[in-house]
């Protein structure tokens, strides 16, 4: 098992992705209005901004989010998955 990064603590929900990448897009609209429900703290981490090992792990995955620190989902982002998640 891969170990989780540092950076995706750095706020309740953390999307991992590049700009132009289409699916980073729909991912984050989904994201920023599922936290905006809960006023849970999100952010956005460029894959240019992370160590090679990540960048490694990671460039053929996302959008890749994690919620609280853990992996959640990649590719796209469930909403409803999101939202229990953040209920939880």
């Amino acid at each position: 098992m891969t170990e989780i990064p540092d950076w995706a603590g750095r706020a309740r929900v953390v999307m991992l992705g590049r700009e132009g990448c289409h699916l980073c897009e729909d991912a984050w609209r989904i994201i920023d209005a599922v936290a905006g429900e809960s006023d849970a703290s999100r952010i956005e981490v460029s894959l240019d901004e992370v160590g090679a090992a990540d960048r490694e792990e990671y460039w053929d995955k996302i959008p890749v989010t994690f919620v609280d620190g853990s992996r959640h989902d990649f590719w796209r982002v469930d909403e409803g998955r999101l939202r229990a998640a953040l209920k939880g």
